[in-house]
């Protein structure tokens, strides 16, 4: 994810942002490797539709951080002579870049392995890395080109704009404002525009979670990071920061909740709602961080995190591949008949321990220490993948 970005950290600057990112991509380690897609605790599940759980939090918390590492990374950039047009330049190249390698986890491995189908044909065309592309696209051309206020004016205008979208535009056969997973402007637009590269475990086929209309509201999950980074670069006192950090956080959560009334919080249609209200989750998290961290100096227990979101973009895609490699992968079972890797080791190594709950969240344990191993191993080995 870009920004700063995070595959580079912040040096001593904001080292709370680091531990924040690093918690962040431990927990999607977490949430996206269960041993059992059947027994999972309710916390490390998504919402089925509207509401949120703590699995919610995880890829709004990303686009937020990436929001504030931009800010830090681009002034630092401008005050030593880069113009805005070579920043604009180097924007355009990583974003391509992101939503590639996005497009390149949707397809791995390509048919390459016996039991794995693929097809260009129903590729799947969004994702979380090509969402975090446009997004980091989007809101490096406001951050760039429109002052603060503007940046707070354009801010509004994608949460404004995005809920009179959905609640007046008519989707053909359907009407206006539904908000349902079928017959909604999200999935009319998703099926219409990217009809067979849509999600395959989407609520209903052709919608999309990480789709076109949804990701203007998740632009906006971007500039909240952007504006807390333009608040952060300010001359308060760190006390003054964290202070207001918490007030307008809890101000954000419940300006979400009240606005749930009319547009509720759903990620699946990234509401505006949501976004709002994750906004203030993620800035009410980072104070913790940030008065903990920079401001008291309780540092030793930070490292792990920050050596996890060293090479975030690279974990992430080696979690993608390996958990899909397990599903491929077959070998010889106890009978002698084929199965694939993970059900191989699963049955062998995790289902013997204890009740299927357990060790489904066990295994989710297992494999955010497995990435951790790799990320540790990079970091001594001085190994830093840019972007």
């Amino acid at each position: 994810m870009p920004g700063s970005l995070p595959n580079t950290p912040l040096g001593d600057r904001l080292r709370s942002l680091d531990v924040f990112r690093g918690a962040t991509i431990a927990g999607m380690m977490l949430v996206n490797n269960p041993g059992d897609w059947g027994n999972i605790y309710p916390p490390f599940k998504h919402s089925a539709w509207n509401g949120w759980t703590y699995t919610d939090t995880i890829f709004p918390f990303f686009l937020w951080i990436v929001g504030v590492a931009m800010t830090f990374s681009f002034s630092k950039r401008m005050d030593r002579g880069q113009d805005r047009t070579k920043l604009l330049l180097h924007v355009l190249q990583r974003s391509a870049i992101i939503f590639i390698i996005g497009l390149f986890l949707n397809g791995f491995p390509f048919g390459l392995m016996v039991d794995h189908d693929f097809s260009w044909a129903t590729i799947r065309i969004p994702g979380v890395l090509q969402r975090i592309a446009v997004c980091y696209l989007f809101s490096s051309v406001i951050l760039l080109y429109a002052d603060i206020v503007w940046q707070v004016r354009w801010t509004g205008l994608l949460l404004v704009g995005y809920w009179l979208l959905v609640k007046l535009v008519p989707v053909p056969g359907y009407g206006t404002g539904v908000l349902e997973p079928t017959g909604g402007l999200c999935w009319f637009v998703d099926s219409t525009l990217l009809g067979g590269h849509t999600w395959s475990g989407a609520p209903v086929p052709g919608f999309d979670p990480e789709g076109i209309v949804s990701t203007i509201p998740a632009i906006a999950t971007t500039m909240f990071g952007i504006l807390t980074g333009q608040f952060m670069r300010s001359e308060r006192s760190p006390a003054e920061k964290t202070v207001w950090m918490f007030v307008i956080g809890s101000l954000l959560m419940f300006a979400g909740l009240v606005f749930d009334n009319w547009l509720p919080i759903n990620k699946n249609m990234w509401t505006s709602s949501y976004s709002v209200f994750m906004a203030g989750l993620a800035l009410n998290v980072f104070a913790v961080c940030y008065w903990l961290i920079d401001v008291k100096g309780y540092k030793k227990w930070m490292t792990p995190f920050e050596i996890y979101g060293l090479n975030m973009i690279t974990l992430y895609a080696l979690s993608e591949m390996i958990a899909e490699l397990s599903w491929v992968v077959n070998v010889p079972g106890p009978n002698g008949t084929p199965m694939t890797l993970k059900t191989w080791y699963y049955q062998k190594f995790f289902v013997p321990l204890s009740d299927p709950m357990v060790v489904s969240f066990f295994h989710s344990i297992a494999f955010m220490a497995g990435l951790y191993v790799i990320a540790y191993v990079m970091y001594r080995m001085k190994w830093v993948i840019k972007i």
